[in-house]
Parts: C-alpha cells; sequence; structure tokens
C-alpha cells in the first residue's frame, strides 16, 4: 500500500470527504484524547481542577463536520472533540490551549476566564453550558424558535436566517424531566406550524455514571416519537457518524423542523478523573468499549482507505502528543483569577448612564419628586397597577422591535388578571404569544430569545410556579454571562403574578410568598413594584438593563394590588395614579413617603399600602413616621435605607414574606453591615404555606400587626 493513495486500498472514503478532511478531524480526535489525558495528569499534580473527559465520544466530531460554523452549538459536557474541530474551522489559533486554559482554571481562559472549564467560543458560535442535566435544552429550543422568529420579523441575529441549532445531551440526561419538556416544546410547536430548527444530538455511552441505559431505551423512548425525525448512527464507525450526522444536520436545515440523532458511543476511563469504574463495572464490558475506540477506528478507516499508513499515523499521534503536553506544560503556569472583583465582574455589568439614556430613548421624562407624593387624583384617567403595565408593555412593543412578550394565557386572553388585554391584537401574534403550560419551556424560548437578539418578556402566571423551572434561571440564566465572560449574555425580564391578599381566590399555589430562591441567584436584579407609577417606569428600566447590560430581571407584580385604586378610605382613588411620562428609577433606588422623624417603616409590595394607612393612624397619635418602600429586593437599596434608618433613629421592617428566610433578614443585616445602631425590628409572616379562605389572616402580614409593632418600639429605650 503507498501512504495517502486511496485508489491501494479496498474501502472507499466516506461521501463527501477526502483524505485530508480525514486526516484533520483524525488530528482533531487525537488532541481531545491527548488533552484528556493531559487533564488527568495536571489535576493528579495539583495544577488541574477538571477531568471529566470525552475520551470515548470523540465519534462526536462528525457533528462539527456536518455543520457549518454559523451553527450555534449548545453542546455535551463530553465534547472535546468537536469543539476542537468547530474551533479549527472557525480560525481559533489554538483550541486544544483554550481547552486546557479552561482546566487550569487560568484568567485567560478566553471563553469563562477562569471561573469553569466549559466547551465555548464566541468566534465559532459555541454556546458554553455547565454540567447541570439537560438544563440547556429548553434554551436550544428557544433559540431554533427566535431565529426564525427574528427572520419573519426582519430584525438582525447573530446567527443566519438558515442556521440550524445543535443541542447535545448524554443517554441519561435524555431521562430528566428538563430533556423530556424541551424535546416536547419543540415538536408541540413544530405542530403548530411554527420552525423549530433544532437537532438533538443523544450521546448514548450507555451508562450514567454507574447507572446502565438499557441499550434499546434511547431509541424506545424516542425512535418512533410522531413529529420528531429520528436518526441513529455508531459513533465509534467514522463513516457512518459522518454519513448520518449529514443527513440529520441537512434534513433539519431543509425542513425547519425538530431531528433526533442517537449517536452510539462509549466511555472510556470512567465518568471523571476521581471515579474508578472497574468498582461497578465488569472487566468484560470494559474491555468491550475499548475496542469500539473511536479514535483507533478513525485511524483504522484512514488505513484501510488508503489515506495514510499504520506508522505515518502513529507519527502523526505523536506530534499531537508532544504538542499538547508541550501546552499543558504552558498553561499549568498561567495566573488564575485573584481577587473577588475579578471573579464576580461578568455576573452584574452596570452602566447607569447607559440604561438611563435607554429608558428616555424617545422620551423624554416628567420632572418629579416621589417624596411627598402619596394619594393620586382619583380621576377616571387614572391607572391601576394593571393599567400601568398593559399601557407600558405597549409603549415598549410600539418603541423597541426587539421586544417578545408571552406566556400562558398572555395572548388570547390577555392573562389571567388582564395585565396583557389588547396587547395580541395590537401587535400581532408574532410578538405577543401564548405558550404551552411549561414554565421550563417558557423561560427556555426567553434564554434563546435573548441570544438571538430580542429583549424577552416572558410572563409566569403566579410565583408558585416559577419554582417548577427556577434552574433556568438559576442554572442557565444567570450563569451564561458569568462563565462566557460576557462573550454571551440573557437580556430578560421574567413577570411574575406574586404575593398573597387576593380576595375570593386563595390557596397557596396562588397565593405565594416565598422570594428568598429568587434573592439568592447572584447577579439577578428583583424589583418589586407596589404603586402604578412605580411599576411603569421600573418596567422600562429592567428592559432598558437586559438590553444594554444583557441583565436578568425578575420583576414582580402585586396581584392584590393589580386593580387596587383606593388607599385610605373606599371610593377615595388615592392608590391610582395618572398616566403619564414615568421618571426613570434606577436599580437599587428606593421611595420615601412622608418626613416623620420619629420612627422609620420599610416596607414592598402590598406592605406599602397597609404601612402607608398605619403612618396615617399613628399621626393622629402624634407620632412622626415615613414610609420608605424598597422597590428592589435585589440589590437592596441600601444606601436609602441606611439614610432614612438614621433619619428617625428607630426602623420597623414590615415584611410580607416569610420569618424565615424573608426580606427582612437582609433588611436588619443590611442596616447592622451599615452602622446602624438605632433600634430595629421585624414584623413578617409566619412560616407557613397560605392556607384557603380566612385562615389565611392566621399567617399572613396584617396591618394590626405592623401598628403594634411600631407602638412596641415607641415604647422601647
Amino acid at each position: 500500500m503507498r501512504a495517502g493513495d486511496p485508489s491501494a486500498a479496498g474501502r472507499p472514503l466516506p461521501r463527501g470527504f477526502t483524505g485530508p478532511d480525514l486526516l484533520a478531524l483524525f488530528d482533531s480526535q487525537a488532541m481531545s484524547r491527548r488533552a484528556d489525558l493531559e487533564a488527568r495528569r495536571l489535576t493528579a499534580n495539583g495544577q488541574g481542577f477538571y477531568s471529566i473527559g470525552s475520551a470515548g465520544h470523540e465519534g462526536n466530531i462528525a457533528l462539527a463536520a456536518a455543520t457549518r460554523v454559523t451553527d450555534p452549538v449548545l453542546p455535551h459536557y463530553r465534547s472535546g472533540a468537536l469543539f476542537l474541530e468547530r474551533a479549527r474551522r472557525a480560525g481559533v489559533a489554538d483550541p486544544v490551549r483554550d481547552l486546557l486554559l479552561g482546566v487550569v482554571a487560568a484568567a485567560a481562559d478566553p471563553i469563562s476566564g477562569g471561573r469553569h472549564k466549559v466547551f465555548g467560543s464566541a468566534a465559532a458560535n459555541i454556546i458554553p453550558q455547565t454540567s447541570t442535566i439537560a438544563s440547556h435544552l429548553p434554551r436550544a429550543v428557544g433559540l431554533a424558535f427566535a431565529i426564525e422568529r427574528a427572520a419573519g420579523l426582519g430584525l438582525p441575529c447573530p446567527w443566519p436566517a438558515d442556521a440550524v441549532v445543535l443541542c447535545g445531551f448524554g443517554d441519561a440526561s435524555a431521562n430528566h424531566s428538563t430533556a423530556a419538556g424541551a424535546i416536547n416544546t419543540a415538536v408541540h410547536t413544530a405542530h403548530l406550524g411554527v420552525p423549530v430548527p433544532v437537532l438533538f444530538l443523544c450521546e448514548d455511552n450507555g451508562i450514567g455514571i454507574s447507572v446502565p441505559t438499557p441499550p434499546d431505551w434511547i431509541e424506545y423512548a424516542y425512535g418512533q416519537r410522531p413529529g420528531l425525525r429520528y436518526f441513529s448512527a455508531d459513533g465509534c464507525d467514522p463513516a457512518d457518524a459522518l454519513t448520518a450526522a449529514g443527513a440529520a444536520v441537512d434534513w433539519v436545515r431543509a425542513q425547519r423542523r425538530p431531528a433526533f440523532l442517537r449517536l452510539r458511543t462509549v466511555r472510556l476511563f470512567g465518568h471523571a478523573g476521581s471515579d474508578v469504574e472497574a468498582a461497578y463495572r465488569e472487566r468484560a464490558d470494559i474491555q468491550a468499549d475499548l475496542a469500539r475506540d473511536p479514535l483507533t477506528a478513525t485511524a483504522r478507516l484512514l488505513v484501510a482507505t488508503g489515506v495514510c499508513a499504520p506508522d505515518e499515523l502513529l507519527r502523526r499521534y505523536e506530534t499531537v502528543t508532544e504538542k499538547v503536553t508541550a501546552v499543558a506544560d504552558e498553561v499549568r503556569r498561567a495566573p488564575r483569577l485573584g481577587s473577588r472583583q475579578a471573579v464576580v465582574a461578568p455576573l452584574a455589568p452596570a452602566h447607569p448612564d447607559r440604561v438611563r439614556a435607554d429608558v428616555q430613548r424617545d422620551r423624554p421624562p416628567e420632572p418629579g419628586d416621589h417624596r411627598d407624593t402619596v394619594a393620586g387624583d382619583g380621576s377616571a384617567t387614572a391607572e391601576t397597577l394593571a393599567q400601568a403595565i398593559n399601557r407600558t408593555l405597549a409603549d415598549l412593543l410600539t418603541r423597541d422591535a426587539d421586544i417578545l412578550v408571552f406566556g400562558q394565557d398572555v395572548g388570547r386572553k390577555g392573562g389571567v388578571y388582564g395585565v396583557t388585554k389588547g396587547l395580541r391584537g395590537q401587535f400581532g401574534a408574532r410578538r405577543v404569544f401564548d405558550t404551552l403550560l411549561d414554565e421550563q419551556s417558557i423561560l427556555g424560548t426567553a434564554l434563546g430569545a435573548g441570544l438571538a437578539g430580542f429583549v424577552p418578556i416572558p410572563e409566569i402566571q403566579y410565583l408558585a410556579y416559577v419554582h417548577n423551572a427556577l434552574d433556568q434561571l438559576r442554572g442557565e440564566a444567570a450563569t451564561l454571562s458569568y462563565f462566557s465572560a460576557g462573550h454571551y449574555r440573557n437580556p430578560l425580564v421574567v413577570r411574575i403574578a406574586a404575593y398573597a391578599y387576593q380576595r375570593g381566590f386563595g390557596g397557596h399555589f396562588h397565593n405565594d410568598n416565598s422570594v428568598a430562591a429568587l434573592r439568592d441567584i447572584p447577579g439577578v436584579v428583583v424589583a418589586s413594584p407596589a404603586r402604578p407609577d412605580d411599576a411603569a417606569a421600573m418596567l422600562r428600566t429592567c428592559v432598558s438593563a437586559a438590553r444594554v447590560d444583557g441583565r436578568v430581571c425578575v420583576f414582580l407584580e402585586p396581584i392584590a394590588l393589580y386593580h387596587t385604586r383606593d388607599l385610605y378610605e373606599p371610593g377615595d382613588g388615592h392608590w391610582a395614579v395618572p398616566a403619564g411620562a414615568p421618571d426613570h428609577i434606577p436599580i437599587g433606588h428606593a421611595r420615601v413617603y412622608g418626613d416623620g422623624t420619629d420612627i422609620t417603616l420599610v416596607a414592598f409590595a402590598n406592605s406599602v399600602p397597609m404601612c402607608l394607612r398605619v403612618a396615617r393612624r399613628l399621626a393622629r397619635r402624634g407620632i412622626g413616621a415615613r414610609v420608605l418602600d424598597l422597590r428592589w429586593l435585589s440589590p437592596l437599596p441600601v444606601a436609602d435605607l441606611l439614610h432614612h434608618a438614621a433619619a428617625t433613629g428607630r426602623v420597623l421592617v414590615a415584611d410580607e414574606t416569610r420569618r424565615s428566610g424573608g426580606v427582612a433578614e437582609s433588611v436588619c443585616t443590611a442596616l447592622i453591615d451599615g452602622g446602624f445602631t438605632g433600634r430595629q425590628v421585624r414584623v413578617t409572616s409566619a412560616d407557613s404555606f397560605v392556607p384557603l379562605g380566612p385562615a389565611a389572616a392566621t399567617v399572613l402580614l396584617t396591618e394590626s400587626a405592623i401598628e403594634n409593632a411600631a407602638g412596641k418600639l415607641m415604647l422601647a429605650h
């Protein structure tokens, strides 16, 4: 056999590939394998920190060959070969160096900046994923939907209109509810005639850490699903993998519908560096996997087709080994992140002047001072909270073509409480639309839309429901900018009907008062307006912060205040306010009512009108109270809090959330940390779910509890 002469061999080259093509694929596979081994060596020497390898999955390189560089990839965490080949095709100078910089947590890692080992590259359109199981599938579906939606609306998008979204995951992940929900959403959306060009790549190595996946399970679960085109290939046979990958990608690109490719792989060297698989796997099974090694399978194909002689391949592999070893020896000395400031830098980018400019674009603010503005005018033109939000959404949809508003019952019905009423008719079903009943998919659609250039405003119908999908905020939305060093962002404003005190419609799931899980997510803005004018202005701020800084914002709307017009007496109209151009409210700025010097009542959401009524009664007793509406629960308005606490020397925090993990805990801590030496007390709701009917009053914060606590605080010495 003459080296490099395919005519001298009996096996033909895979269709569409030349000898040099296959050699390039072999090199990337070999680099991935050597990088895995170097990662283990670095970790064993205390110089590396991540060793979940891609060995045995190098067949996924077929997807790098089948897709275009402009097709976005959301990879499986065993996608080393795919990453290296895609990066090579994108012109990345030294992708194996980039990969190993991540292993050693080097600050120079071009995608995460040393914060986590991820496969990602802005140049190669690889969107980094962490190892949270299957959490990226809803985003992938959302991105596929949004690429088509952007094209239909004529909006600029980072990816071409005919792009295919590739989403990789493992066989164990395919059983996760998030994966099942995302795939269902893709099929459901396509069934409605909406394009969803996503290819689900299931890399089936037959085992999830130590738990075997039945050999026929993936095909049984997904092979005959209506609306989901199914492909299958042996990832340890490069010719089969290349052929099937090309067919699957071409089908999705042409049909603009979802497809599923099962790529049968093996897992070599255990789950991770610390895993000893001999403890739970039979020796014969381990040996069988080694015999199916995809790297040696590619080598055999190169020999069988006459592209390369065995000794040439060995020399080529040795050259790769030397290069990767040299790179590993170099990067182990690379500086790592050395300060808290450096670590958290991508979490919450803030350019308040630019945000203000975006808020006020084409609509100059009206001057005003909120300090003593307690009462509305009670006129017929005054707006409720729900009306103010509805008008603001309409204004934003009119001004900004990148806004999408969606969620369950948001479109035809106009929302359960009428907050989005009329928007679908005014702006069309392409921009205001209903979704299926799945909070993970609602948020996943938003995450994908944000990547595609939109500023999505999804609605979660009730606060309790967001907990079904919290990882879409915590594990996906909040981490993307962090783990990509700002290369990718998630502009997002999640509207949520929140809190308790509904009349005539009770129970825990419609009166939830738990916000601790939201406030705990680093970098997430949590807005909580009480007044209609604040809601309008704060919603604009959140949208502009999302657009300008890529911020993830959660907008909590008090259900019980949606249609409230009165404050002190029935019919006084003092809670509704005139419609108008709102002033800009920066993130983290509170609102104060009154200038009393005896006590500061700290409130938010439903407790704001409670405290205003209490303050009025205290005034009749000769006690001067001011009410501080926090407005922002994360970040807290600490400067305003300390200022108004010092003005009276007494602070009562009226917190409608639970006593344990509630907002008041952070408020009191902020006062202590800020050096406040006056007296402070908190009054809260109970550590309880909210029951149905009148019993709710036994566990929720009440005005009488606030007033009694204020009276006791005034008597304390």
